[in-house]
């Protein structure tokens, strides 16, 4: 446990609570911003992006080109110098998948960009989908927010936070109580957002690889305002209310019982480095209440924050990983899968198992309805673009409600997961993505069932 002092000056106070302040103000507090609620940092990013508009795709396929490249280089020609630069190394010399997944993105974006090649890499279903809707989004959510995160992480918000709120999370989820933050930030605003900070916080530590698997597979969730994109998508936009609590309880239910089982179960408490957690860590001393120590262990944070000069170098070092990092695997895995989802009956075919359950839970039109179950595993959005052809309301909500609570999803979500460097796999995504489906499922059916 580290050693704290119970005196601390004005300084250490202000280096606290300014920047923690300004930290919950942009990616935790609650504003409407074209008729929606999101958060500060998120509005931000819209603003560039609204500056932005034309020449984001370019930007982006630069990035993407510009990563493979640098990649190839690295991987075949092995340059002396890039072993002195601990932070390139670990982005440029990546595994031989990874490489793969960097250059087929590249390929995919170049064919995107220019309308060249098969349809099925370039089309307004796939790879434009990829490179004109959801690129341009991660790229100024990626700027912003990975250039702000310290102050999140790095003056004592989350150590304060954690003391106080271990004692629900760890018996509830088996969790950090820090980690209710990455919940607060994704629900309010944005998944990517909450998986960057995840992404961050196992890094430097202060997450296990069991911890980091289930937070991001299990809270990066959609925000209020893609949720109402959802609902309305199927023309139940007056339901928006008992919609969106239902996807609260299934999300709670899931987060409760999904990680109590494998592959999450076993994952290990180990951190990034192989050293496993120390039960003391979050013992409160005697003397302190969680509120004391909290406090105590905050301020020794800010205190030993390193500044201005060290919030903005890691700001930046921050947003190289995740702009550089993250969007080629976008690109490439996202694709990919929308590939399979459009021009392929494999999503289709493996839905028709649920046909049974959707049965027995009373669902109606449920041959129609199993075709968007497995769907979703490529992108959110399709189910209930498939499910506005559906006649009954009841069922339309309860594939509505499923899109959103299945969570992965590999034209973001999941391709973030798996390019962030979170200890989870493809292969566990979609154990994960089905057990997510079969526990929601009948939560939403029953709340289904009451209000229809």
């Amino acid at each position: 446990m580290e050693k704290v002092t119970s005196k601390h000056n004005t300084k250490t106070i202000l280096t606290f609570i300014v920047p923690s302040f300004i930290g919950l103000l942009l990616f935790m507090m609650p504003v409407h911003y074209q008729s929606a609620l999101t958060i500060p940092v998120a509005v931000i990013a819209k603003g560039l992006q609204a500056l932005l508009a034309d020449e984001l795709p370019l930007i982006v396929t630069c990035i993407v080109v510009v990563t493979a490249l640098l990649t190839t280089i690295a991987k075949v020609f092995k340059p002396k110098g890039l072993n002195q630069h601990p932070f390139l190394k670990n982005l440029l010399n990546v595994t031989p998948a990874w490489f793969a997944v960097r250059i087929a993105g590249a390929c995919f974006i170049v064919m995107t960009y220019m309308g060249i090649g098969p349809e099925a890499i370039h089309s307004g279903d796939t790879g434009s989908l990829v490179l004109n809707d959801l690129l341009p989004v991660l790229f100024c959510v990626f700027l912003f927010a990975s250039l702000l995160l310290p102050l999140l992480l790095n003056f004592g918000l989350l150590e304060l936070l954690g003391a106080l709120l271990t004692t629900i999370m760890r018996p509830l989820f088996n969790l950090p109580g820090r980690s209710a933050i990455d919940c607060m930030t994704s629900w309010l605003g944005d998944g990517s957002v909450g998986i960057l900070l995840t992404t961050k916080q196992y890094q430097d530590k202060f997450y296990t690889q069991r911890e980091a698997a289930v937070i991001g597979t299990t809270f990066s969730a959609v925000s209020i305002t893609f949720s109402l994109v959802v609902i309305s998508q199927v023309n139940l936009a007056h339901l928006f209310v008992p919609f969106y609590l239902t996807v609260c309880l299934a999300g709670i239910v899931a987060a409760v019982v999904v990680p109590r089982l494998p592959p999450l179960s076993w994952k290990k408490d180990h951190f990034i480095d192989n050293t496993p957690r120390n039960a003391e860590d979050e013992i409160i001393p005697t003397g302190h209440s969680a509120l004391s120590w909290g406090l105590d262990r905050a301020l020794f944070r800010a205190k030993h924050s390193g500044g201005v000069k060290s919030f903005f170098s890691e700001g930046v070092r921050n947003s190289v990983d995740m702009i550089f990092g993250v969007l080629p695997v976008v690109m490439g895995l996202g694709t990919l899968a929308l590939i399979i989802a459009e021009y392929t009956p494999i999503f289709t075919y493996m839905g028709k198992p649920f046909i049974p359950l959707l049965d027995l839970l009373q669902i109606p039109e449920a041959a129609e309805a199993s075709k968007t179950i497995v769907v979703g595993f490529a992108d959110m959005f399709i189910p209930s673009i498939l499910a506005a052809s559906i006649h009954s309301d009841l069922t339309r909500f309860v594939i509505a409600a499923m899109s959103v609570t299945q969570l992965i999803y590999m034209s973001e979500v999941g391709a973030l997961l798996l390019g962030s460097g979170i200890p989870v796999k493809l292969w566990e995504l979609f154990v994960i993505f089905i057990l997510r489906t079969l526990v929601t499922l009948p939560v939403i059916a029953l709340m289904a069932h009451l209000i229809f």
